[in-house]
């Protein structure tokens, strides 16, 4: 029965969207982006909230949105984390430990709609404000990102690059939004003229189509020096998208690995952080 559910909703909800769109294109549009950018898990959890309070910094304001922060002081450069989608600067205790260890001094925030700050969507145009403000106020000359955060940070450098920073770490990152998006369109059943118009919906919301939006694109502007590391079993985000920003990216090193999964918690990755920051 279980299966049979979930075969059917999918289905159902894509006839819905399929067909209504065919009366009110822009508001179905608008609900299936909404859909797709609602975040369902993230908030910081009981057995989180120690670690994170004693870090707390400002509550920063960026979109009408309210940002938790986190310093952890220390004497040497100051390196921004950019976590991922449905996590929170929690998932960073690893590598935290590390930098500190080293003298960094670190910055972290929650992103919209994740830990401790404000929201119910998430979406990389809006991560990428975040990004951009906290850049700006904190003057970071590293910048490290997972998943969605680091695909924000490629956006962020390709839109808003800053002479200040000098290296990013990418981990586990996407490339091609139209292959998330085709992810989407084949779970819920959209057929392709809906696909369309979910296209021209974003065109008039951010300035740019579907198939436009890539790392890999964004990645043949990018000066800096950037380590990439990705798992060859990610089943989260697919192995190719660093290979492709990687090819397009000249100042760039790629770390491949093989079953660490998509986290890339472990202690390995961050010694090799560790290093490039500090080399």
């Amino acid at each position: 029965m279980k299966k049979l559910i979930t075969k059917i909703v999918p289905l159902a909800y894509g006839q819905y969207f399929n067909l209504i769109s065919l009366f009110a294109p822009k508001k179905m549009a608008h609900k299936a982006f909404n859909l797709f950018c609602t975040v369902r898990k993230g908030r910081v959890l009981p057995q989180q909230e120690p670690y994170l309070e004693q870090a707390k910094k400002e509550v920063e304001i960026v979109a009408e949105h309210r940002l938790q922060s986190y310093h952890w002081p220390g004497e040497k450069e100051t390196v921004l984390l950019v976590h991922g989608w449905e996590s929170n600067t929690f998932r960073w205790r690893n590598l935290i430990q590390k930098l500190r260890e080293a003298n960094f001094n670190i910055i972290a925030f929650d992103a919209p709609s994740h830990g401790y700050s404000s929201g119910k969507l998430l979406y990389v145009p809006l991560y990428e404000e975040a990004v951009h403000h906290m850049v700006k106020k904190y003057n970071p000359k590293y910048l490290v990102g997972h998943s969605v955060g680091g695909m924000t940070l490629m956006y962020n450098e390709y839109k808003n690059p800053n002479p200040g920073v000098e290296k990013m770490v990418v981990i586990g990152a996407p490339s091609e939004f139209h292959e998330i998006m085709a992810q989407y369109q084949d779970i819920l059943r959209f057929n392709d003229r809906f696909m369309g118009v979910i296209d021209h919906y974003i065109k008039n919301r951010f300035g740019f189509h579907i198939r436009d939006f890539s790392s890999s694109k964004f990645a043949k502007n990018n000066t800096k020096k950037g380590l990439l590391f990705h798992d060859k079993w990610d089943a989260v985000a697919p192995y190719h998208a660093s290979e492709k920003v990687h090819a397009n990216w000249k100042g760039s090193q790629l770390v491949s690995t093989e079953g660490l999964g998509h986290s890339m918690h472990q202690e390995e990755v961050n010694n090799q952080i560790i290093d490039f920051l500090a080399g």
